[in-house]
């Protein structure tokens, strides 16, 4: 069973803030305290969090909540080029069962956020997911993402519609149907006790048109370097990020504490990491502020408050030089984007 809970590359992110953009949300709205900035998305080589990912969903799902199957909608933009070097091992396998074996092999190379289990019986390929781990709000759509992302590079990679057998979903049957047979080729079963995939195990066995020996093995080679790569990129700075997210007011001397270190050392480790504590304390608070003054709508005032700073100005001084301008302007402006959106009745 992989699990979900590992650092991931942005471009999972980027689809996303895409789809909310396709459906008139601005850039801001779609990241607003994720910590991820708009330059980053056109950074391939930066590296999030599966924190950071949920809190583009929740602000999806709070700006698009009357979309139906959004899930299902965000799950078909997801190509196996999305998963860079991953979605090229998989295409240079000798076969769609190979090439599931070898995204289960490299599932921290994917941006599911759910569990995935594999099994197979005698004629069919099993794959379960299974999203019990996030909050009940984000299941369905985490759910659906990832099972309509996994039907959809398994049909750009063989283009064969009888090689998926069936959908089961654990939640109600939706009222629109549409995207569920567009993403699935077939209407899924609802109200099931799992949420399973099945595919024919010898339909899978079909030799895929790009399969390359060679190839897949030095494509598994960078994967695992890959690999190696996100997990020393959110090594010390995610465990300070942690900290400070849960109390934005905290010092560098309290965080070394709590990490059974000294200051010295911690600033030492972020150095090498190529951050500082400084830099991740303004990412940090910059935030949550995004996410106080915008989807909490709470006062410049309280957000001041719970930031950890002992009145407003100083807040709205670190606010302007962050973004260059103050967070009230900052919210009516969002305010007015969202206001623009909304349909007239």
């Amino acid at each position: 069973m992989a699990n979900w809970d590992f650092p991931r590359g942005i471009a999972g992110m980027r689809v996303l803030a895409e789809l909310g953009v396709s459906h008139g949300l601005s850039l801001g709205q779609c990241l607003a305290g994720s910590g991820v900035r708009q330059g980053d998305l056109e950074n391939p080589s930066a590296v999030v969090s599966a924190e950071q990912e949920l809190r583009l969903i929740r602000n999806l799902l709070a700006y698009l909540k009357d979309v139906p199957a959004l899930g299902v909608i965000a799950g078909m933009r997801y190509h196996y080029t999305t998963f860079g070097m991953l979605g090229f091992a998989m295409v240079t396998s000798p076969d769609i069962h190979e090439a599931l074996s070898v995204a289960m092999r490299y599932f921290n190379l994917t941006f599911a956020l759910s569990r995935f289990e594999t099994s197979d019986t005698e004629c069919d390929t099993l794959v379960s997911v299974d999203a019990s781990a996030l909050p009940v709000e984000l299941r369905r759509f985490v759910t659906e993402r990832d099972m309509a992302a996994l039907a959809t590079v398994q049909r750009e990679l063989i283009p064969d519609p009888s090689m998926l057998k069936s959908v089961e979903l654990a939640f109600p049957p939706p009222k629109e149907m549409a995207p569920y047979r567009q993403a699935f080729g077939q209407l899924p079963d609802f109200g099931k006790a799992r949420n399973l995939a099945v595919f024919d195990r010898s339909r899978m066995r079909q030799p895929l048109p790009q399969a390359n020996e060679l190839v897949l093995k030095s494509s598994e080679e960078q994967c695992g370097r890959i690999l190696a790569r996100h997990g020393a990129r959110l090594g010390m700075t995610h465990k300070v990020r942690e900290h400070l997210a849960r109390n934005a007011g905290l010092g560098m001397d309290q965080i070394a504490r709590a990490l059974f270190m000294t200051a010295r050392t911690l600033r030492r480790q972020l150095t090498e990491e190529g951050a500082s504590f400084a830099t991740l304390r303004d990412q940090v608070r910059l935030a949550l502020a995004e996410e106080y003054l915008v989807v909490l709508k709470l006062s410049v005032e309280e957000t001041a408050y719970r930031l950890g700073y002992a009145s407003a100005p100083p807040f709205i001084a670190a606010f302007r030089r962050l973004t260059g301008e103050t967070p009230l302007v900052f919210k009516r402006r969002q305010e007015a984007e969202r206001n623009r959106q909304l349909p007239l009745v």
